[in-house]
């Protein structure tokens, strides 16, 4: 079935047809001859030949770090239905966390023309990745990172770690902090950044042993947390650039014979639904990451029907005191 087979059966012409699939004026008793076509062939118009004629996909492209992320995941949840009102589809193109796959998909989409815009969910930003950026003709929202320049939505991750470690510093005399690569300028650079500036108000100065640098996991968390007690062993305080690291560090104590909160205390980033199930529930920052994934998504929106305005939106946060902290 295609539109000539629908012009004839509605008795109407091709361009009559067209003129109904592509919203333009039809007087209403050909408009209702063609709907009563359609209803009864269940004709679909092609959704690529519909591509060639306009020279855009309805698709949009968002490229995330990992797939299994509770934030990411979050993020996504919040995109998929500001731009299903739009009309458009998503397409996920998942990194696990490797910064030159990321190049590959900027590229990618631009070469190919599958996609109208990106969403670029950053973890970090090589010179790969602004002369990528740079090359693209399509509108690109980058999203949990800030970068200068470009249409932005991002965490006040320093903020928060500041002043997350500064409520467990009221009860602490030896902090520790478990963070991730630094060249993750958000999770990784601004949220140790967070914790020294703490630290530093509250007159306390962290020796270098008691900063260590672990992977996005729980088994990451864990092994760093043994490290610690072996190289730190008076730490009564451990905070964490997430959640999974948290969790990791709390199961290392638990095995190694310290109580949290009571000999240690334990704080994430992230807020996932484990930190209210495990024992003790984990003191942790809420970011508002359904919300920052939806403001980027009407963010790339508003690039695609015309608006050229850049803007970086900076989000809120919230720390959630429960009980691995005294």
């Amino acid at each position: 079935m295609d539109i000539n087979q629908i012009a004839q059966m509605a008795g109407v012409s091709r361009a009559t047809v067209s003129r109904f699939f592509n919203e333009g004026y039809v007087s209403q008793e050909k408009r209702d001859r063609i709907r009563a076509v359609v209803e009864a062939t269940g004709y679909s118009p092609s959704q690529h030949a519909k591509s060639l004629r306009t020279g855009k996909s309805n698709t949009v492209g968002v490229i995330i770090p990992k797939i299994n992320s509770a934030s990411v995941s979050r993020m996504v949840a919040g995109m998929t239905p500001v731009f299903a009102e739009k009309g458009y589809q998503v397409l996920l193109a998942n990194t696990d966390n490797d910064a030159a796959r990321e190049v590959g998909y900027l590229r990618l989409f631009e070469e190919k023309r599958q996609v109208d815009g990106v969403v670029l969910v950053a973890t970090v930003f090589s010179e790969e990745h602004i002369a990528a950026m740079g090359d693209m003709s399509l509108p690109v929202v980058v999203l949990d990172q800030d970068l200068p320049g470009r249409s932005c939505v991002y965490q006040n991750d320093r903020g928060a770690l500041r002043d997350i470690t500064a409520n467990a510093l009221r009860s602490s005399e030896h902090p520790a902090y478990i963070g991730v690569f630094e060249e993750d300028e958000s999770a990784g650079r601004n949220r140790h950044l967070g914790f020294l500036d703490a630290c530093a108000e509250a007159g306390l100065d962290v020796p270098e042993r008691a900063q260590m640098i672990a992977d996005f996991t729980v088994d990451a968390g864990y092994t760093a947390a043994e490290e610690l007690l072996e190289v730190y062993p008076e730490v009564d305080t451990i905070v964490c650039a997430t959640d999974s690291i948290a969790f990791g560090a709390m199961t290392c104590l638990r095995e190694y014979g310290r109580h949290v909160p009571e000999d240690v205390q334990v704080t994430g980033v992230g807020d996932a639904e484990l930190s209210q199930i495990v024992t003790p529930t984990l003191t942790t920052v809420h970011h508002h990451y359904k919300t920052s994934g939806a403001e980027a998504a009407r963010m790339l929106c508003e690039q695609l029907a015309g608006d050229t305005t850049r803007r970086e939106v900076r989000m809120s946060y919230e720390v959630v005191v429960r009980n691995s902290t005294r």
